[in-house]
């Protein structure tokens, strides 16, 4: 009780709000009380924003200029103070006073990314991402045209709704070419910018919202807070659709908190009133993400199952960006930044190390899913430094994956050993339980149980646990699992091709058909991987020798016996989309334990152990400790228990 009274009041603390918090909350039921006010003198309609709708972008107000002129009812504008504001640095003026009543297109682009800007809505019309390739040869969009929107949603003190995407902004290109102004204009005095800038080998760009001449003409939400609509339609990238989709959601992490996600196998749906510090609308390998400069509020974010097939899902995002109100001019401004690129471990990871001491961590490499918590740490401090460091060396990724495989069967061969050890002791131990399975015959609850107290004494006396081999499994699964997870997310993987398989980021189609064949298509799909299908010859192949080499005698159970078979054989059902690049390493593993498991018999001498076991019989008997003093104890109390039912039953036959 007092462990969790603690927890509480520390979780308490922990998200009790912050002095700017609490200050904001202040000035935004201060502004409704003033909205209330203004509504009864004037008569107005509700002064309270309305939902934004798809169908009408502009409710209230027939273009730019209305909305504009009906924000000057209330109070007219001071416009002498925007001398300092108007410009950015390097920018041309000339055209400072263009217009333009046409759709045009201007390009920002770096080494990494290419932009299409569009004049209509002043917004972002496609991203290209120069180093990658579609899964076709094409070049990669992450969207392009109509499969992406951007709106921002302002109102003035009538009520009047004006949605930037259906108007005409005028472009200002600075003379650097690393930055463009989108500016909606009514006049010199009063306009809105959206401000582009595309640093130099770069996949995060800053975007910044400025609001000019209109701080006394907006509605008091306006002031405080941005309603900001980014949709996108995420395209199909890669070959494996099943994978793409899996690994397709959004991301999202609250201020000061982890990153949560949503659902990748469903619609789904969220609605946030805690602050989020960005959210990321991601597929297998590339990713989109929005990051706040200051945290975002009542965040609404949706994803959508498409069945189209260009197209594998659909993301939309409703926020509220905070507005920053000049104290010393007529300028509101929020900003925030997009990340456009790659689903890549170290590179989303190096975006924390440019943020000062002190300050939260953007964890955007969290997007990248490398298994549950427990596991990750394998593949962040271990698979991935590799792949690393032997990318840089140029080796083709067949090699690395044959090093990464060495490397593992090298880390858990102690493990292996010792279970291997056991499994030989087991063996040696053989001829003694048959000779216990004659003793005591049958299926017979009796005989089961007197059987099983015999196999125990056997092991007791000679220092055996059955255990001790699973133990050494046990630890090293981890691992094992940790590659599982790691090779559908692995980026370094995709387009990369090893002998006939030109992806090792998806199957590999060696062989493959059109149409549906019945059963085969609905369990394996298109196609018969290769790899996989060498991955399961292998595997079915030392499972029968395993079985014939650990035979320790006992009794089992009928049909377990092939179970280790059969199982072989469904994993091919199983891993046959998965990629090409994990059923080679599973493939490689197999032989390598093949080979290790040929020298450790080699080595181990069976008729020293079986010496060695028979001396420690003639040691004094110990008490049992561990896992055999409880399987001790659960075969007294299951003979206790069969021994009071067969009374019983004598009993009841008595009577009868």
């Amino acid at each position: 009780m007092l462990l969790i009274t603690a927890i509480i009041i520390g979780f308490t603390i922990y998200n009790r709000p912050s002095a700017e918090q609490i200050e904001a909350e202040r000035l935004r039921r201060d502004s409704i009380a003033q909205v209330d006010a203004t509504r009864a003198q004037t008569e107005q309609p509700p002064a309270t924003i309305p939902d934004s709708s798809n169908e009408t972008l502009l409710e209230q107000g027939n273009n730019v200029a209305d909305f504009f002129s009906t924000g000057q009812t209330v109070q007219s504008v001071v416009s002498d103070s925007l001398t300092a504001l108007t410009t950015l640095p390097n920018v041309q003026d000339s055209a400072l006073q263009t217009t333009s009543a046409s759709e045009e297109t201007v390009v920002l682009e770096n080494e990494k990314i290419r932009l299409v800007l569009n004049t209509l809505g002043g917004s972002i019309q496609s991203v290209q991402l120069k180093e990658h390739l579609r899964y076709t040869g094409d070049s990669l969009y992450l969207f392009e045209d109509n499969e992406a929107r951007f709106n921002l949603d302002l109102y003035n003190r009538n009520s009047v709704r004006l949605s930037t995407e259906q108007e005409h902004f005028t472009p200002i290109r600075s003379a650097d070419g690393k930055s463009v102004v989108m500016r909606l204009q009514s006049s010199p005095q009063q306009y809105i910018d959206f401000i582009y800038t595309l640093p130099a080998d770069e996949y995060m760009m800053d975007f910044d919202i400025r609001v000019v001449g209109m701080k006394n003409g907006l509605h008091p939400e306006s002031l405080t807070n941005f309603r900001v609509n980014w949709e996108q339609k995420v395209r199909q990238q890669e070959k494996g659709r099943q994978f793409e989709e899996r690994f397709s959601r959004i991301h999202y992490k609250y201020d000061r908190q982890d990153v949560q996600k949503m659902s990748e196998s469903r619609n789904d749906r969220k609605e946030l009133s805690e602050p989020l510090k960005w959210f990321a609308f991601k597929d297998q390998y590339f990713s989109a993400i929005v990051i706040g400069e200051r945290p975002f509020s009542n965040t609404v974010l949706t994803s959508e199952m498409l069945k189209d097939s260009n197209y594998t899902k659909e993301y939309k995002a409703e926020v509220w960006v905070p507005g920053e109100v000049s104290t010393e001019s007529d300028l509101i401004s929020a900003g925030f930044q997009y990340y456009f690129g790659p689903v890549h471990y170290n590179t989303l990871k190096a975006y924390d190390k440019e943020i000062k001491e002190g300050t939260e961590k953007l964890e955007l490499e969290e997007i990248v899913y490398l298994g549950y918590r427990w596991l990750s740490w394998v593949n962040k401090w271990l698979v991935i430094p590799v792949f690393d460091f032997f990318r840089s060396l140029g080796w083709g990724m067949g090699l690395i994956i044959l090093i990464l495989t060495l490397m593992v069967k090298l880390i858990i061969s102690p493990l292996t050993y010792k279970s291997f050890l056991s499994s030989a002791k087991m063996r040696v131990l053989r001829p003694q339980i048959q000779e216990i399975e004659k003793k005591f015959p049958g299926k017979e609850q009796d005989m089961m149980m007197k059987r099983q107290q015999a196999t125990m004494d056997l092991y007791n006396k000679v220092g055996v646990s059955p255990m001790s081999g699973c133990l050494p499994m046990l630890i090293q699964m981890p691992v094992l699992l940790a590659l599982f997870f790691f090779f559908p997310s692995a980026i370094e993987l995709r387009q990369q091709s090893f002998l006939w398989a030109d992806d090792l980021s998806t199957y590999d189609s060696l062989i493959s058909w059109s149409g549906n064949i019945p059963l085969i298509t609905r369990f394996v799909g298109n196609h018969i991987s290769i790899f996989c299908l060498l991955m399961t010859v292998v595997n079915v192949i030392y499972t029968k020798y395993n079985m014939s080499s650990m035979d320790t005698g006992q009794q089992t159970l009928p049909g377990m016996k092939n179970m280790p078979i059969f199982m072989s054989i469904f994993m091919f059902f199983f891993l046959n989309s998965y990629p090409s690049g994990l059923n080679y390493y599973y493939f490689l593993s197999t032989l390598f334990t093949i080979v290790h498991t040929y020298l450790m018999k080699q080595f181990i001498n069976e008729d020293k152990i079986l010496a060695q076991l028979e001396e420690n019989k003639k040691k004094p008997k110990k008490k049992p400790s561990g896992f055999m003093a409880r399987l001790a104890e659960a075969q007294k109390m299951q003979e206790k228990q069969a021994r009071e039912q067969a009374r019983a039953n004598a009993k009841r036959n008595s009577r009868n």
